[in-house]
Parts: C-alpha cells; sequence; structure tokens
C-alpha cells in the first residue's frame, strides 16, 4: 500500500479533508472513458443535464449506473480504488455507496456551486472517500476547490441541485456560507490535474468547481464514493436524498447492506 498512498497523502487526507493522489490510476482511463461514452449515450431517467443562460455545452451529471455499464463495474471491481480508500479512511472494510459521473462540455456556463456531499446521502458514517477522478487534463481554473478543514466544522449545510436550488426548502439546515464572495476568509486548496490522478476527500468536505470556459477542451470526471467500516442507512421523514435509492428496504440506523453497496474489500 505505501507504493500508492504515501503517510504524507493520508495525514492530509485527515487533517485537511483532501488530498491528491498523482497518477493512481492511469492504467484506467481508456477503460472510464469508454463507460461514460456508454453513459452518456444511454443516461439513467434520474441523469440531469444542464445548461447555462447563454447556451454552451452541457453539464451531464449521472449516477448509479456501475451494474449496467461494465467499465464501471470492472474498475470498481479490479482497480486499486477500495484499497486506497481503506488506508484513507482507516477501515477494515471498504464498501461501495455509489459512482457519479460529471462531464462538463466545452463552453459550459455552468459551476458547480459550493457543498458538502453528505447532507445529500442516506448514510451515516465517520470514515468515508470520494476519489474525483479526472479523464481530461484540468487546469487549476477549471479544477474543484476544496475548504481545507471543513470536514472538521461538525456542521452539515443545506445541500441544492447543480442549478443552484434547494434539494429539500424545509429541512432545517442553514445556508452555505457566501464562499465565493469572501475567498480570502477561506483557505481554498486546488490542484491542476490530469487523467488517471484522483483527488481524495471526506464527504463532509465544502467544495465547489468553476464552469468550464475553455471553448475546445472537456472536463470528464469519474468520482467513487466509498464507505468504511460500521456505515449506517439513514432515513428522515419528507427528505429527499440523492442519489434517492428508491428500492432500498433498509430501516434507520441499519448496517448499510444490500446488493447496491456490495462489500469491496474486508
Amino acid at each position: 500500500m505505501s507504493s500508492i498512498v504515501t503517510s504524507e497523502q493520508i495525514d492530509e487526507f485527515r487533517e485537511e479533508g483532501v488530498a491528491v493522489l498523482r497518477g493512481v490510476f492511469s492504467d484506467w482511463v481508456d477503460v472510464l472513458r469508454k463507460g461514460v461514452d456508454a453513459n452518456m449515450a444511454d443516461p439513467d431517467p434520474n441523469a440531469r443535464i444542464y445548461t447555462g443562460k447563454d447556451g454552451g455545452g452541457r453539464f451531464f451529471v449521472d449516477y448509479c449506473n456501475w451494474a449496467r455499464i461494465p467499465e464501471y463495474k470492472k474498475f470498481i471491481f479490479n482497480s486499486n480504488a477500495a484499497a486506497i480508500g481503506a488506508e484513507l479512511m482507516a477501515s477494515k472494510q471498504v464498501q461501495l455507496f455509489h459512482e457519479h459521473v460529471l462531464v462538463k462540455e466545452a463552453a459550459t456556463g455552468v459551476p458547480t456551486p459550493w457543498h458538502q456531499d453528505a447532507p445529500y446521502y442516506c448514510v451515516d458514517s465517520a470514515k468515508t472517500v470520494s476519489l474525483w477522478i479526472p479523464l481530461d487534463d484540468v487546469p487549476r481554473e477549471t479544477t474543484p476547490e476544496f475548504i481545507s478543514g471543513s470536514h472538521k466544522w461538525d456542521k452539515f449545510y443545506r445541500p441544492q441541485r447543480f442549478d443552484g436550488s434547494a434539494l429539500n426548502e424545509h429541512d432545517g439546515l442553514e445556508d452555505i456560507p457566501d464562499i465565493n464572495g469572501n475567498r480570502e476568509d477561506y483557505d481554498i486548496l486546488g490542484w491542476a490535474v490530469g487523467p488517471g490522478d484522483a483527488i481524495a476527500f471526506d464527504y463532509r468536505t465544502i467544495h465547489g468547481a468553476p464552469a468550464n470556459a475553455s471553448k475546445s477542451n472537456q472536463r470528464r470526471a469519474f468520482s467513487l464514493r466509498l464507505v468504511g467500516d460500521d456505515t449506517r442507512f439513514v432515513r428522515r421523514e419528507g427528505i429527499t436524498t440523492s442519489p434517492p435509492f428508491p428500492g432500498v428496504t433498509l430501516a434507520h440506523g441499519d448496517v448499510l447492506a444490500g446488493e447496491e453497496f456490495p462489500v469491496l474489500l474486508s
């Protein structure tokens, strides 16, 4: 494992809530690109496509397709992703929560708003990691950005759709701070990344991304959401989660289990 994730990267992930891992999935880029192509050609009914007010390219978002797209399944079960997750989370077990594909075509004037992933989700766990894997070169000006240490704030902010509307209007959570209007008040991290790199971050870490202003370059990313030991399923009355997992029958507080959430490493 030491050749995949260094002790410095593990420390950074746990202290900052995010770390960049260079070249860890270089051998899987072509497989994932093929999977994303298949996904975009045949999206799930839950897929979302956003366009800016002035037209331009699309922001394509889809998730929970691993069981029907062979390339995703091959990556999830055969790559080093689970082993990397185990080291970062300090977890003996690694379980799939879901995969998430985000494609910003050239000239997509739609930013990803600042948010945390955890309030969207139907899981509760102290051990979580998302592996955001770019499939194109992503310069610093269009890369995802992260608020250092925000996973330790002990706060959940109101989740919103990527068009800026609230996912649940009356969820009792407060709006996320105006980070763009007060960037000097935050320690904002971001890196230029390339195909096969990965940005690993905690579900609680606040993050967002600018629009893709490039007239010629798209930004494809495959994101893998993993959880560790003792993860519990969460149900909140009247609250929509994303992904929704309508077929899951687990009760609130049950240990996460079922074919939707396979154990990848134990």
